[in-house]
């Protein structure tokens, strides 16, 4: 777990760098909202952590048009392929925190399919 922690700072900068976020969400606000998701993501096991849940709830309010939830699903996207995260509790968290998601988490994610 110490290791995603010392590893977020970094991230968020790379991703801010790198991100084009046309939509009313930034992706400085997705990385806010699933920030307590990434320990989990990487490591978890279970039930993933209630912050985490209100994260992705908060994300799936904001995403509400089609350029939001392309520009999280490219936020999501690009920041996945820097963190190793286990592919099954990321498809199964929203299903985990009773929600829909309009985007997936996942490396690999066709982010034009999204809207």
């Amino acid at each position: 777990m110490k290791s995603s922690g010392a590893l977020f700072p970094a991230l968020v900068i790379l991703i801010l760098l790198v991100s084009t976020s046309e939509g009313a969400i930034s992706c400085s606000d997705v990385i806010k909202d699933l920030r307590p998701c990434v320990s989990y993501l990487v490591s978890g096991s279970g039930q993933p952590p209630a912050a985490c849940c209100s994260g992705a709830k908060a994300l799936a309010s904001a995403a509400s048009t089609t350029e939001d939830k392309k520009a999280a699903c490219n936020c999501i996207k690009s920041t996945s392929k820097s963190i190793n995260i286990n592919s099954q509790l990321a498809q199964a968290l929203p299903g985990n925190c009773g929600i829909t998601l309009p985007v997936a988490i996942s490396p690999n994610a066709d982010c034009s399919k999204f809207g």
